[in-house]
């Protein structure tokens, strides 16, 4: 825990306190922090340094950046604390608006570049689309049910979900990826396949409708995966399970510009602690295929019950 009173002077200053609000709602590089507060580079990584010594933020490296968030378990009293000096702060009403349009550039990049693979996901390589990790989900999971297949892409695998379940719901972000998936859902008399134009972290999908909730390598894709999970968690009914098939973590940065990957996939720790954080029991991680080819990309399969 952080030294009280080193912490609350930390929090008197209004610029450390802006960063703190922010980092809560988002992990950020310097860069996109001085788009948003508008300052210069060396007083934000001094504010940074400061808080990062009292464990109040921490860092991650991705590839030629450096990310900051708010530790995964603060401190409950200092989110508190934060949350009512906010308040007092003129400038939080302007940094959430900029921080909207951060996440919305993140998002644009990750779009284009779906939208450019729309058809052809099928007959493209992508990192972790075995048919041997898929056959493993639906195995676990086939059942006259409603589905959530969050990230859906296409749609490959909402199709195949919809012969047995009751109901799938196919969200992506991605305008041509939910133009060509609802085509071929038509095309196909998939009458209980739905698509619908949305972002993982915030669904659209009703709270607490639905009984399974897959994030098929999507999860690597989200600007915030713990928020995805929790988006999950939301709106599966009681008993419900998330099933998430992902890259386990790897060191091929190329795939960040190959294929538009924020994260290089999650270890099974992480994948844990996410799970849990959103309030999943039953948590089960098994890693299930190596692919032979470099750079031997393993695929991991996590599930939980709500």
């Amino acid at each position: 825990m952080p030294p009280i009173v080193k912490s609350l002077k930390l929090l008197a200053d209004p610029t450390r306190l802006r960063l703190l609000l922010l980092l809560g709602q988002e992990e950020l590089s310097v860069a996109e922090i001085q788009e948003i507060l508008g300052m210069g580079q060396s007083r934000i990584s001094s504010h940074l340094a400061q808080l990062k010594a009292a464990k109040l933020v921490r860092d991650r490296r991705a590839g030629k950046n450096i990310y900051y968030g708010v530790p995964l378990h603060q401190e409950g009293p200092f989110k508190e604390i934060i949350a009512a000096c906010a308040r007092e702060i003129p400038e939080a009403t302007h940094d959430r608006a900029a921080l909207r349009l951060i996440r919305g550039k993140r998002q644009d990049k990750a779009r284009e570049y779906f939208n450019k693979l729309a058809g052809k996901f099928g007959r493209s390589y992508c990192p972790g689309r075995s048919w041997k990790g898929f056959a493993h989900m639906l195995l676990a999971m086939i059942g006259p049910i409603t589905v959530a297949d969050l990230g859906a892409g296409e749609g490959t695998l909402s199709q195949m979900m919809a012969r047995r379940a009751r109901r799938v719901i196919a969200v992506d972000n991605s305008e041509k990826m939910v133009e060509f998936g609802a085509n071929l859902a038509r095309e196909h008399g998939f009458a209980n396949l739905e698509y619908r134009l949305g972002d993982i972290e915030e669904p659209p999908i009703e709270v607490g409708t639905v009984d399974l909730a897959l994030l098929s390598q999507a999860l690597h894709h989200a600007g915030n995966p713990a928020r995805a999970i929790a988006a999950a968690h939301r709106i599966l009914k009681p008993g419900g399970r998330i099933a998430i098939l992902d890259l386990l973590a790897h060191q091929f940065e190329s795939a960040r510009e190959m294929y538009a990957d924020l994260w290089l996939g999650f270890s099974e720790v992480q994948l844990d602690d996410m799970l849990r954080e959103a309030g999943f029991r039953e948590i089960d991680i098994t890693v299930v295929d190596r692919e032979p080819e470099s750079p031997h990309f393993q695929t991991v399969f996590a599930t939980g019950v709500k």
